[in-house]
């Protein structure tokens, strides 16, 4: 929703990220976002010079949104409770929804987009790891890339997390919270067994015939 007490330029931001969500990036007109912006077209081709230039602009602000939210997240560190990350979750539906759109629709500017969202996911699972709540990984890079990728997999698969399980990522006041439920447990406690673990350290167990060779 845009907010009249916003400014301007902070207007065209928010209404042109709801807009690309709901719409996608073709189907959204400058236009459409002046309008809902409460502001000119000209004023919007003023500030951004082309739909591109707003594009990046919201490009920006989206990669400057999660990285807010993800330090606040470090910040708070082990007093944030469950409950807070879903209300945390549920203000962010814009900014998801524009990233689903963004990626689904591709371009050959996702590769920075994608590039961008990895580089800060470094820096602030690295400060996660400073202030203790985050274990050190032997290759740091590749988990964030890892993480980074299946979390973004879950936005694009986003109807069909719905329909298995229920959980509304994108839609304004969804529930998500099988989702972050199952997301917060396998994070918390893992999934494979400390058998599981020692066997695959162990290597594979010969077979019958080779044992009795």
């Amino acid at each position: 929703m845009v907010s009249q007490s916003e400014p301007g330029l902070e207007r065209i931001l928010t209404a042109a990220i709801d807009l690309v969500g709901r719409r996608g990036l073709k189907a959204t007109t400058v236009r459409s976002i002046a309008e809902q912006a409460s502001v000119s077209p000209a004023l919007v081709m003023h500030h951004y010079g082309s739909k591109d230039g707003l594009r990046a602009a919201c490009d920006a602000r989206v990669l400057k949104t999660i990285v807010t939210m993800k330090h606040k997240v470090m910040q708070t560190g082990f007093a944030m409770r469950p409950e807070r990350l879903e209300d945390d979750f549920e203000g962010s539906r814009p900014t998801l929804r524009y990233l689903a759109r963004r990626l689904s629709e591709g371009g050959p500017q996702i590769d920075q987009f994608i590039d961008g969202l990895v580089e800060d996911a470094i820096a602030y699972t690295a400060e996660a790891e400073q202030q203790g709540l985050v274990r050190p990984s032997d290759d740091p890079r590749a988990r964030v890339v890892v993480l980074t990728l299946w979390s973004l997999g879950a936005l694009i698969l986003h109807e069909h997390m719905h329909r298995l399980i229920g959980a509304d990522l994108l839609s304004d006041r969804g529930d998500s919270s099988r989702y972050t439920g199952a997301a917060l447990e396998v994070f918390s406690r893992g999934l494979l067994t400390p058998d599981a673990l020692s066997a695959m350290a162990a290597g594979p167990r010969p077979r019958e015939d080779e044992e009795t060779a």
